[in-house]
Protein backbone atom coordinates (compact mmCIF):
# COMPACT_ATOMS: atom_id res chain seq x y z
CA UNK A 1 0.00 0.00 0.00
CA UNK A 2 1.26 3.47 -0.83
CA UNK A 3 1.72 6.13 1.82
CA UNK A 4 -0.75 8.97 2.31
CA UNK A 5 1.77 11.33 0.68
CA UNK A 6 2.18 9.11 -2.39
CA UNK A 7 -1.58 8.67 -2.79
CA UNK A 8 -2.35 12.40 -2.38
CA UNK A 9 0.37 13.35 -4.87
CA UNK A 10 -0.82 10.74 -7.40
CA UNK A 11 -4.44 11.91 -7.25
CA UNK A 12 -3.41 15.57 -7.44
CA UNK A 13 -1.13 14.88 -10.42
CA UNK A 14 -3.89 12.94 -12.20
CA UNK A 15 -6.56 15.59 -11.60
CA UNK A 16 -4.47 18.70 -12.28
CA UNK A 17 -2.08 17.28 -14.89
CA UNK A 18 1.03 18.30 -12.95
CA UNK A 19 4.04 15.99 -12.68
CA UNK A 20 6.35 17.54 -10.08
CA UNK A 21 4.37 18.08 -6.88
CA UNK A 22 6.07 19.35 -3.73
CA UNK A 23 4.71 19.41 -0.19
CA UNK A 24 4.84 23.21 -0.08
CA UNK A 25 2.88 23.62 -3.32
CA UNK A 26 -0.37 25.54 -3.03
CA UNK A 27 -3.24 23.83 -4.83
CA UNK A 28 -4.39 27.11 -6.35
CA UNK A 29 -1.31 29.34 -6.69
CA UNK A 30 1.26 26.70 -7.67
CA UNK A 31 -0.80 23.89 -9.19
CA UNK A 32 -3.55 25.94 -10.86
CA UNK A 33 -6.57 24.35 -9.16
CA UNK A 34 -9.80 26.26 -9.59
CA UNK A 35 -12.71 25.98 -7.16
CA UNK A 36 -14.37 23.15 -9.07
CA UNK A 37 -11.03 21.27 -9.15
CA UNK A 38 -10.73 21.64 -5.38
CA UNK A 39 -14.21 20.21 -4.83
CA UNK A 40 -13.44 17.30 -7.15
CA UNK A 41 -10.12 16.67 -5.37
CA UNK A 42 -11.94 16.46 -2.02
CA UNK A 43 -14.32 13.87 -3.50
CA UNK A 44 -11.41 11.92 -5.01
CA UNK A 45 -9.53 11.90 -1.68
CA UNK A 46 -12.67 10.72 0.13
CA UNK A 47 -13.09 7.87 -2.33
CA UNK A 48 -9.40 6.92 -2.28
CA UNK A 49 -9.20 6.77 1.51
CA UNK A 50 -12.76 5.65 2.30
CA UNK A 51 -13.41 8.67 4.51
CA UNK A 52 -15.84 11.57 4.80
CA UNK A 53 -14.32 15.03 5.22
CA UNK A 54 -15.98 18.23 6.32
CA UNK A 55 -16.09 20.04 2.98
CA UNK A 56 -15.48 23.54 4.38
CA UNK A 57 -12.50 22.35 6.44
CA UNK A 58 -11.11 20.35 3.51
CA UNK A 59 -11.45 23.28 1.09
CA UNK A 60 -9.62 25.54 3.57
CA UNK A 61 -6.48 23.40 3.20
CA UNK A 62 -3.99 25.33 1.07
CA UNK A 63 -0.94 23.15 0.43
CA UNK A 64 -0.24 19.55 -0.54
CA UNK A 65 1.61 18.97 2.75
CA UNK A 66 -1.32 20.33 4.75
CA UNK A 67 -3.71 18.08 2.78
CA UNK A 68 -1.62 15.02 3.68
CA UNK A 69 -1.73 15.94 7.37
CA UNK A 70 -5.46 16.74 7.22
CA UNK A 71 -6.31 13.44 5.48
CA UNK A 72 -4.13 11.42 7.87
CA UNK A 73 -5.92 13.01 10.84
CA UNK A 74 -9.37 12.32 9.35
CA UNK A 75 -8.37 8.70 8.69
CA UNK A 76 -7.23 8.36 12.31
CA UNK A 77 -10.48 9.92 13.61
CA UNK A 78 -12.59 7.62 11.46
CA UNK A 79 -10.57 4.47 12.21
CA UNK A 80 -9.24 4.02 8.68
CA UNK A 81 -5.86 2.29 8.55
CA UNK A 82 -3.25 4.08 6.46
CA UNK A 83 0.43 3.69 5.76
CA UNK A 84 2.34 6.70 7.02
Amino acid sequence: MATVEERVKAITAQKLGVDDIKLEDSFTADLGAESVDSIELVAMFEEEFGIEMDEDAALAVQTVGDAITFIANVCKEQGVEIEQ
